[in-house]
């Protein structure tokens, strides 16, 4: 799904995980996913949010929703029949562009592209004539799960909506489709990566951070449930505790504070999640955000650019080397400031 350059803050910081708001339908190749699952596949039962679903043959037409499901599908081989489309950083045509390498480099045709938004496009997921549809990092309503579920079997996300760590997708999608061990193989290689990057960094480690995203109203801060926030854990830093002490129950992965509190939000380290350059230096000119610690230290890094904000909002089995290297030296500035 996707997130947009010229929308108001509150609009952005909902497009990061939903990646999606509102886009004309993209058409695509409907044939049966090409599948890289065993030849014999063990049946598979799934729990999550609204019961469990029960897989009893290898999907064959696979359709995702929400964020990071298709990445992991063709990382694994399996390309959708049917999967979001991108405008928020993506090509003309609705792909991230770590999906387009992927598909490129497997010979594989553009799957259909539904609709993106907060809707779920009940009409179009029927048409493409799924056996499975993966939702596992969504925003889905219970309601909406019992409508897909009447399309083909669904895979919910496990617990709240928009909080799956990044690594439960992967090894959720390999296990819906009969691929658990190749999934785990994924992992081992991501894994790998990042724990190299945090070797590279050991400066990153036990100091503290809070990821934001901002505008001249309000700071939209990201809760340790929500991915990103995980995914700097997973390279050293930790969560600042004011993170915690400010946090209401707005939402399950974020808060939002006003200006005239945003002092009250300490770090080591501010990573603040910005479309432009141009709108980065509108923020810092803001005296709102120079009265705060990190403004004043230099302590605060930013994540700059629609590409790179989507491939760490959160990371994706396809996005995340993609944009590894980039996000590390955003980083690396603030921390050094922060001594």
């Amino acid at each position: 799904m996707a997130r947009r350059v010229g929308l108001p803050l509150g609009a952005l910081l909902l497009a990061l995980p939903l990646a999606a708001c509102g886009s004309e339908e993209s058409g695509g190749s409907a044939s049966d996913s090409e599948s890289a699952g065993g030849e014999s596949f063990e049946p598979v039962t799934i729990e999550h949010a609204f019961g469990e679903t029960e897989i009893d043959e290898q999907p064959q037409r696979v359709v995702t929703w929400g964020w990071g499901s298709s990445d992991a599908a063709i990382a694994l081989g399996t390309i959708p029949v049917a999967m979001p489309k991108n405008s928020y950083g993506a090509t003309e045509e609705g792909l991230m562009p770590w999906q387009e390498e992927a598909l490129t480099a497997a010979g594989a045709e553009t799957p259909t592209l539904l609709t993106e938004g907060t809707e779920v496009p009940f009409e179009e997921i029927a048409a493409a004539g799924p056996d499975l549809i993966l939702a596992n990092y969504s925003g889905i309503t219970e309601a909406d799960y019992e409508k897909l579920s009447q399309i083909a079997d669904t895979v919910a996300y496990p617990d709240e909506p928009w909080t799956t760590p990044w690594r439960d997708v992967i090894t959720t999608v390999g296990e819906a489709l009969g691929q658990s061990d190749e999934a785990e193989q994924l992992l081992e290689d991501i894994d790998g990566e990042v724990a190299t990057a945090a070797e590279e960094h050991p400066e990153f480690e036990g100091k503290t951070i809070a990821a934001v995203a901002i505008d001249p109203t309000a700071f939209y801060v990201y809760k340790g449930a929500d991915p990103r926030v995980q995914f700097l854990e997973d390279l050293g830093f930790e969560l600042a505790p004011s993170v915690d002490e400010l946090s209401t129950d707005e939402s399950s992965f974020y808060y939002t504070i006003s200006t005239e509190e945003v002092d009250k939000l300490t770090s080591d380290v501010l990573l603040s999640y910005v479309a432009d350059e141009a709108t980065r230096d509108e923020l810092a000119a803001d005296p709102a955000y120079q009265a705060m610690e990190q403004f004043q230290d230099d302590t605060v890094a930013s994540v700059v650019g629609e590409s790179y904000i989507s491939a760490v909002s959160p990371p994706t089995a396809l996005s995340l080397t993609w944009g590894l290297d980039e996000f590390v030296a955003s980083l690396e500035p603030a921390v050094q400031a922060a001594g």
